[in-house]
């Protein structure tokens, strides 16, 4: 970002050298278009004033005016030292000759990058990484207890003579127990959380959010408080003049008329009456033209938008005097010409009075103004400026009265008072008559405009006609935004570079700040907070109600998001200049501008807006808040059926029956079965209620007290389907196949059977055996294949229930994730494929099944969409108590 070359003194004599061998002490000399190639001190002004580009650095929204003079300041805030140049910040207007005071990182963008390299070391791991963690670690010792008991609870049984020997029993229970482990180790959680994240990124993007770390992704469902920029994320970044004013029949007969914001459209409403329309026209077409004449910008027509060239103040005046002009004008093709009022003048700029730190004022000396006088001298500036300076008054109906001191007071107070509102106020004049300037002429141009100290007397005596109120308009998308905000428990705090007025204003409008809220306790300038201990700073930022920082330097802001994550908020930091980069890096989520944003605050970020839109940040928490939640479906579809399969296997072993899958069969489902629907899960649109509820902890845990209670009901009832319907088809299931039903006690006892007198079975459709006690071994493949399938389809309904964690399939039906669908029927079709074709039956140890077994199958299995539906009734009443006891904070 640093100059590359530039213009120093050395040897006595000017030369062009590398800006990296510059050396404290060096001097140097910058002009408009360079970028200031070190932190230097100004020594001697080139031009009437020095303009540079701060944004980057300090937050500025709008060009900084420098100057040689000590100041007599004990402030260390960037924005205060106008004495200063800082190394890549660029000169917009003028030539100045500085000082080097430091170069490389003793610069301040230097100490920035310091900052940038500490924040990047206390990063943290994301909470979906630790989460996971602890999840897998929790899980495998879970795990391991289990098999272990399951394996021990069969000991006396190790010694059966079905099993041929203790040591044979003993393999055939850790089996068992392997089978166990297999089915609860959810192998496919990796791999769908991976894609999960990708799909959601894929859609962020789509929705001007590009995420540039995966598990960032996830970070922002629990976002609890958002930084905000001002400039250019809650406003537009486009000045507008949305008022302007003026006396009416006598100097305190104000009349303020609101102005219709369209930014740089030339075509818009002004709010004033037929009467005062007609009776003000000369004041409301002077004002125009001072506005249009004194005034370097200009408005272009360009691929269907209307665009600014110039300074962004100057071109809402414009646009306001063409407001003005349209009045009295019928002005249309404004797409070819959208300047015509401007155009129809027929006044010649004869010089131009630079605007500077010191006057705070421009002028521009004209002929053909006004109709007495030759030569006239136009003003704008600040309004405060520009009443002192004038010696009269005009009124809306033409009488020119004079301004006593008094007068002036009362004029200031009412401009004051619009100002409070948060617009910028711009005072115009005129000098009818030039003024000490009505000799000017092509002769004694250049003497007359270089005597720059002759500037204040130029400017006094003129004739003050009114002014106009501009605004950075907020975006119109924010305020219902900062509801949404509100409801889903988020926290917005503005930090801006502006003044706090300004800041403190919009932060109103937009709804951060709410009624009650006063200034005091709310509002900080960053000096202000700096001031404050860290007990006090600690009470600033504490509760759920909205903040603003305004003045802020870039340790500021850093600090600000190092207090909120020690008090255990995640923030998400916006910001687009080299200055926010330390903070972008501190946030648990940093998110740059796109369009505004440096490649270093870029760099720093985890998310890049390309709209530069904070309702854009708003979408971006609900989509990740609606990506964690479809992991969490996954997770919930996956662990449901994994506790299903552990409890199978579990109630198999407590009662003695013999197992219902083997190990082949339970891999082919957790590889296989499970993957599509757990995949198509993360398609899944956000619950409707999403951003009503409150942010995710990141210390809980990956699966609540709750959802866990949930699907261990769920979990339990799949294994007891399981079992159920292995039991039926082995006692109770007389229709069909003709296979011999034995009692639920012989069932349970089935290691006995070698003792058993006159048992002589039949198998499905008159299978008959050598050994009757193979009955329970390779007899049982039909149960074992309504065992499996039963199993399959509680999984296919349980990736319907993990549509919504809390809403109903009524609210949510199947068919809004159509994906999901398409894998279920995926699924069923691949459990079809091992069931009715001979090659992978065998593979499998699985039999064909009628119609009937369908039935059966769809009987023990659908009852799991009822138990679920009955337990997100309650989850509902739940969530809402909690949204009526945080609506009622607010």
């Amino acid at each position: 970002m640093q100059a590359l070359e530039c213009n120093v003194l050395r040897d006595g004599e000017w030369n062009i050298m590398d800006s990296k061998n510059l050396v404290p002490g060096d001097i140097v000399e910058v002009q408009i278009g360079d970028k200031t190639p070190a932190d230097l001190r100004v020594a001697e002004m080139k031009s009437v004033s020095l303009q540079i580009e701060e944004a980057s650095l300090t937050g500025e929204s709008k060009p900084v005016n420098k100057q040689h003079e000590i100041i007599q300041s004990t402030s260390n805030l960037l924005q205060d030292r106008k004495n200063m140049l800082f190394s890549s910040t660029i000169v917009t207007y003028g030539k100045a000759i500085g000082i080097v005071c430091s170069t490389g990182m003793d610069t301040a963008i230097g100490s920035i990058q310091k900052e940038v390299m500490a924040a990047s070391e206390e990063e943290e791991d994301t909470p979906l990484k630790k989460k996971l963690d602890q999840f897998g670690e929790t899980l495998s010792i879970m795990i391991g207890a289990i098999c272990f008991l399951v394996w021990a609870m069969n000991y006396s049984n190790f010694s059966d003579p079905i099993h041929g020997g203790v040591v044979r029993g003993c393999i055939y229970y850790f089996k068992i127990a392997i089978a166990l482990a297999v089915a609860a180790i959810p192998e496919g959680l990796p791999a769908v959380i991976t894609t999960c994240l990708a799909l959601g990124t894929r859609t962020m993007a789509q929705n001007h959010a590009i995420v540039r770390t995966l598990p960032s992704v996830q970070t922002l469902g629990c976002t609890t408080t958002i930084c905000s920029d001002k400039t250019g994320t809650l406003t537009k970044n486009e000045m507008s003049s949305v008022k302007f004013f003026y006396s009416g029949e006598k100097f305190d007969d104000f009349v303020d008329i609101d102005v219709e914001d369209t930014t740089y459209n030339p075509q818009g409403k002004v709010d004033i009456s037929d009467k005062k329309k007609q009776a003000h026209k000369d004041l409301l077409l002077a004002l125009a033209t001072v506005s249009t004449v004194n005034n370097h910008a200009d408005i272009k027509f360009s691929s269907g938008n209307f665009e600014k060239y110039g300074a962004p103040t100057e071109a809402a005046l414009k646009v306001l005097s063409e407001k003005i002009g349209a009045l009295y004008n019928n002005f249309d093709g404004y797409d070819k010409n959208p300047t015509p009022f401007s155009d129809s003048l027929n006044i010649e700029k004869l010089g131009t009075l630079e605007f500077d730190s010191k006057r705070k004022m421009m002028a521009t000396v004209v002929s053909g103004f006004s109709e007495d006088h030759k030569i006239s001298l136009l003003q704008k500036g600040a309004t405060e400026r520009i009443i002192d300076r004038c010696a009269t008054l005009r009124l809306g109906n033409g009488e020119i009265v004079d301004l006593t001191k008094k007068h002036k007071e009362i004029l200031k107070k009412h401009y004051n008072e619009i100002a409070s509102q948060g617009l910028r106020c711009i005072g115009i004049a005129a000098i009818y008559n030039g003024g000490e300037l009505s000799t000017i002429n092509k002769n004694n141009k250049n003497t007359l405009l270089s005597s720059f100290d002759m500037y204040d007397t130029y400017e006094s005596g003129g004739t003050f006609l009114g002014g106009a109120a501009i605004k950075d308009p907020l975006r119109e998308q924010v305020p219902p935004s900062i509801q949404q905000c509100k409801e889903a428990g988020i926290r917005v705090i503005m930090i801006t570079g502006d003044n706090k007025n300004t800041a403190e204003a919009i932060a109103r409008e937009a709804g951060i700040l709410v009624e009650g809220q006063t200034s005091e306790g709310n509002c900080y300038t960053g000096a202000e907070f700096e001031e404050l201990n860290e007990e006090d700073k600690i009470a600033v930022l504490k509760g759920d109600k909205g903040k603003v920082f305004a003045r802020v330097e870039p340790r500021h802001k850093r600090e600000l998001v190092k207090l909120l994550t020690k008090q255990g908020e995640v923030c998400a930091m916006t910001g687009d200049g080299v200055n926010d980069a330390p903070a972008l890096k501190q946030a648990a989520i940093g998110v740059a501008m796109g369009i505004t944003g440096t490649e270093v605050a870029k760099e720093a970020s985890d998310m890049i807006l390309t709209d530069d839109n904070f309702a854009t940040i708003v979408k971006a928490v609900e989509q990740g808040r609606s990506i964690y939640s479809n992991m969490q479906a996954f997770i919930r579809y996956l662990i449901s059926s994994n506790i299903g399969e552990v409890a199978s296997i579990f109630m198999t072993a407590t009662l003695g029956i013999p197992e219902g899958f083997t190990s082949v069969q339970l891999l082919w489902i957790n590889l296989v079965t499970d993957g599509p629907p757990a995949t198509a899960l993360g398609f899944n649109p956000p619950d409707k209620d999403i951003m009503k509820k409150p942010p995710r902890d990141p210390d809980e845990s990956l699966l609540s007290n709750w959802v866990l209670f949930r699907y261990m009901v769920i979990g339990i009832y799949v294994g007891a389907a399981c079992v159920g319907i292995f039991i039926y088809w082995y006692c109770y299931d007389d229709f069909g196949d003709g296979h011999t039903l034995v009692t639920l006690d012989q069932l349970r006892n089935w290691s006995e059977c070698p003792d058993w007198k006159d048992f002589h079975p039949v198998g499905p459709h008159g299978q008959t055996f050598e050994d009757p006690c193979t009955y329970f071994t390779i007899g049982k493949v039909k149960a074992s294949t309504l065992s499996l399938s039963c199993l399959v389809m509680l999984e296919m309904f349980n990736a319907f229930n993990a549509l919504s964690e809390d809403g109903s399939l009524v609210q949510m039906p199947p068919w809004i994730n159509p994906w999901l669908i398409l894998a279920i029927g995926g699924s069923i079709a691949i459990h079809v494929l091992i069931i009715y074709i001979p090659f992978f039956a065998d593979i499998f140890g699985t039999a064909s099944m009628t119609g009937y077994d369908w039935i059966i199958t769809l009987a023990f299995s659908a009852p799991v969409i009822l138990i679920d539906e009955i337990l997100k009734v309650f989850a509902r009443i739940k969530n809402n108590i909690e949204l009526q006891k945080r609506l009622k904070q607010d």
